[in-house]
């Protein structure tokens, strides 16, 4: 049976992951859905919905990789579950 500093380590870590998920899906999905339209504004030279696509995503990707691992690291040290401790 789960214990209650269980429940709440895994409560927080699956808000972390679905929120981390939410953001994943719209930079690697919803925002391309709109590129015509992006396209139409032009920065650097580049169409912006080609820019989003090709460097933005990628960006936002790796960035998020970081937040998670930094966020996961406070909720394990937090509910005593860090693996340096």
């Amino acid at each position: 049976m789960a214990t209650s500093n269980q429940e709440g380590w895994w409560s927080r870590t699956k808000g972390l992951m679905i929120g981390c998920l939410i953001v994943w899906a719209i930079f690697g999905f919803v925002i391309h859905f709109f590129v015509d339209a992006l396209n139409e504004i032009v920065i650097l030279g580049f169409p912006l919905g080609f820019y989003i696509a090709a460097q933005g995503s990628l960006i936002v990707f790796v960035a998020l990789t970081f937040f998670f691992a930094y966020r996961q690291d406070a909720i394990d040290r937090e509910f005593g579950v860090a693996e340096d401790d």
